[in-house]
């Protein structure tokens, strides 16, 4: 270790330009830049502490992002290239998981939707888990500071394509009501390609809104720092330990370490558990690692006879809670023509007659409220493997789903649809699908996930869960997580608002013990 300290800085220190070690002091070192750890940066830096933020993934400017083409943005910023699986055991299908690997995290990746997280889930969590603090009445200052921060509203009618008009048509004549969604976007212009950078730097992602006020008062941030250790002594956490990686292969170049009263963890579902238990948690809390739950989603491609160019117009605009009772959320949803191409049925002939009328293509989804089955452990390599066994009546709801998705399609007027499962093709009517849905191995199912949570679940008892209800690990003091994985239950609606109103409540409430230990510091100092 060199002994050198970061260079003062209002913009984020880029890891693989610094080509040396680095040994840091801060009041609270916060591990990965997105939903959970950009929101306690922030607050943490406004109440006057120092504060380092570590992420290991590349830093892009919204300008740069924004230019890649989709193919390129997987490559730079999705993690594994968009590539990551859960595995499915049992009947259970191979679930693809979307997920950011950048400063800014996946909130630079999600289509922007923020839901609160629903009342009955609040109710469950405090009558039926004894989780008192997580009733919704202690949410709604910090939903309400949070939708401001990140500019959330709805979804106005003129921005939805003509392809989720179209499905919003066939739910209609089926009795199902829609509703606009609620983004947080500013100055949307409908580019449809949300998932890959907001190409007009509309989608307020954390690294747009969060992080420039924690910069502005002092934060550092630094980009390409991997941390491999959290440095526990005595019980209780003091720092971290990493390596800096390049910018060729994303190898280890230099070691860095960051010595800390405080350490945040917020590397989400997947990687918060790997490092918790690579620095020697998980003895007592053995739910580390496990209760993943997914929200399990399916889409659905159907060819209508006018032109959609379902890629004109906001990416997601309507939802329906129609079937929440059931476990269903409906969501429009749509992807760039050649994502949504490479995703299409048939071979030779078939496939290029499809992938010929993709301007008629219309696109909805569908996802799962799942009561959660998955386990992460450590991999080979850099990933973890995560393991995900799907309940039984959650494999009804997903086969259910697909049959709703349908109905709506032929309802608006669908010539044919394009089921989500592999190796089937064109399906042109009703029956037609009731029976494949009906039959079908679901492990021929093509389902995607983009809200892992649970892995380190909050909980009043460490036999249950990993952390507290303020946030900090039962095992080690001073060590706090703040991101998807410390919510104890699925909750049926996109994560992104959930995660960052529960990270505010524990900055909120971190923010006073620190300043309680400062003023007893002092108190300390002078009567010696």
């Amino acid at each position: 270790m060199s002994g050198k300290g970061l260079p003062a800085s209002r913009a984020v220190v880029v890891g693989r330009d610094l080509h040396r070690s680095f040994d840091e002091s801060c009041d609270v070192v916060v591990i990965g830049s997105g939903a959970g750890g950009a929101v306690v940066a922030s607050i943490l830096a406004e109440a006057g502490h120092s504060v380092i933020v570590l992420e290991e993934g590349p830093y892009y400017t919204p300008e740069q992002y924004g230019a890649f083409r989709p193919t390129e943005s997987l490559r730079r910023i999705w993690r594994e290239a968009g590539l990551l699986t859960a595995f499915g055991l049992g009947q259970t299908p191979v679930i693809g998981l979307s997920a950011g690997r950048c400063v800014g995290g996946s909130s630079v990746l999600t289509g922007g939707v923020c839901f609160r997280i629903p009342s009955d889930v609040h109710h469950r969590w405090d009558r039926e888990l004894g989780l008192s603090d997580l009733a919704e009445k202690h949410f709604d200052s910090a939903y309400r500071e949070v939708e401001r921060k990140i500019r959330v509203r709805e979804v106005p009618a003129d921005m939805r394509s003509r392809s989720t008009e179209k499905f919003v048509e066939g739910a209609a004549r089926l009795g199902i009501p829609m509703h606009p969604l609620r983004r947080n976007t500013e100055g949307c212009v409908g580019n449809g390609r949300c998932n890959f950078g907001c190409p007009s730097r509309a989608k307020m992602s954390v690294d747009v809104s969060y992080l420039p006020t924690a910069l502005a008062h002092g934060a550092r941030v630094v980009s390409d720092a991997l941390v491999t250790r959290v440095v526990v002594e005595r019980g209780r956490a003091t720092g971290v330990e990493g390596k800096l990686l390049d910018g060729v292969d994303g190898g280890p170049v230099s070691t860095f370490r960051v010595r800390a009263g405080t350490v945040v963890v917020a590397c989400g579902t997947l990687h918060t558990p790997i490092l918790l238990g690579k620095s020697g948690l998980g003895k007592k809390a053995t739910a580390l690692g496990r209760n993943v739950t997914l929200h399990p989603a399916v889409r659905l491609t159907a060819l209508f006879d006018e032109a959609l160019d379902a890629w004109n117009g906001a990416l997601q605009s309507v939802y329906s809670n129609h079937f929440a009772d059931d476990g269903i959320t409906l969501v429009g949803v749509s992807s760039p023509p050649n994502v949504l191409a490479a995703g299409l049925p048939g071979l030779g002939p078939l496939h290029r007659r499809i992938v010929a009328d993709t301007a008629r293509h219309g696109v909805f989804g569908a996802l799962v409220h799942d009561e959660g089955g998955g386990t992460v452990r450590p991999g080979s390599g850099r990933e973890p493997i995560l393991t995900y066994r799907m309940a039984p009546p959650d494999l009804l709801r997903l086969r259910r789903a697909m049959s709703i998705l349908a109905e709506m399609a032929f309802a608006a007027g669908a010539r044919e649809v394009y089921s989500p499962i592999f190796g089937h093709g064109p399906v042109r009517s009703m029956a037609e699908m009731t029976r494949l849905v009906e039959s079908v191995d679901a492990r021929r199912i093509e389902c995607l996930a983009f809200h892992p949570l649970g892995s380190a679940r909050m909980s009043n008892d460490i036999r249950r869960g990993v952390v507290k209800p303020d946030g900090e690990t039962y095992e080690v003091r001073d060590l706090y997580v703040a991101d998807g994985s410390i919510l104890p239950t699925s909750i049926g609606v996109n994560s992104q608002l959930p995660i960052m109103a529960m990270a505010t409540r524990i900055a909120w409430q971190l923010a006073e013990r620190l300043a309680v230990r400062a003023t007893q510091a002092s108190a300390h100092a002078a009567a010696g």
